[in-house]
């Protein structure tokens, strides 16, 4: 897997957006603390809240990018990851996944696809995880459920490096990570309402 100084710059760019957020909602309950007043209980469930949030992404983001999701990353752990990320928003996750010892780096491709799938669900929905060790599906469904536009030409690599964006960059890297790890992703959105990844490992 290669990535240029771009690609590297925008996935950080696209971390630190996902991490704001919920940094930022903390600080407000802290400011609100000093305040005083009758906003204490307040302010705690915020902080509590916010933190909660912050700690889901950044356990996703460390499994499905980083090292520590290559070898040892598990079903039960994926879906703990997927399911903090989801948790209190418009997504419902609908985990059927039943695959014991699936190939390395397999999870990590299904805990990005699941954000793709989450990123082609604009008024919410459902993603669906199912299938076993010869191939994932990750099932995206809802109102107004589409690939976004940029997204599948970065998924099929056809957009230059410096063409990327924001919007982009998961759609970019996803796939250089599968063929990192003997994988491959393919994508489906002719259904109506309906988007599909399906992972497979590279047949030889």
């Amino acid at each position: 897997m290669s990535l240029g100084i771009r690609a590297m710059e925008l996935l950080c760019s696209r971390l630190c957006h996902d991490l704001v957020g919920p940094v930022g909602a903390i600080n407000n309950g802290v400011e609100l603390l000093d305040e005083g007043g009758d906003t204490g209980s307040e302010a705690l469930d915020l902080i509590a809240d916010s933190a909660e949030t912050a700690a889901a992404r950044l356990r996703l983001y460390r499994v499905a990018l980083g090292a520590a999701g290559g070898q040892s990353l598990s079903p039960g752990d994926a879906r703990a990851a997927l399911e903090g990320w989801f948790r209190g928003g418009k997504v419902r996750l609908d985990w059927t996944l039943v695959a014991p010892s699936p190939p390395p780096g397999l999870l990590k491709l299904t805990l990005l696809a699941a954000l793709l799938a989450e990123e082609s669900l604009p008024r919410g929905g459902t993603v669906t995880v199912s299938g076993a060790e010869a191939g994932l599906s990750v099932l995206a469904v809802g109102a107004g459920c589409a690939l976004r536009p940029e997204m599948g030409p970065a998924l099929a690599g056809q957009v230059a490096e410096n063409d990327l964006g924001p919007r982009s960059i998961l759609a970019h890297v996803t796939p250089l990570l599968a063929t990192a790890y003997g994988l491959t992703i393919l994508v489906d959105g002719t259904v109506s309402g309906q988007v599909r990844f399906r992972l497979h490992p590279i047949q030889g």
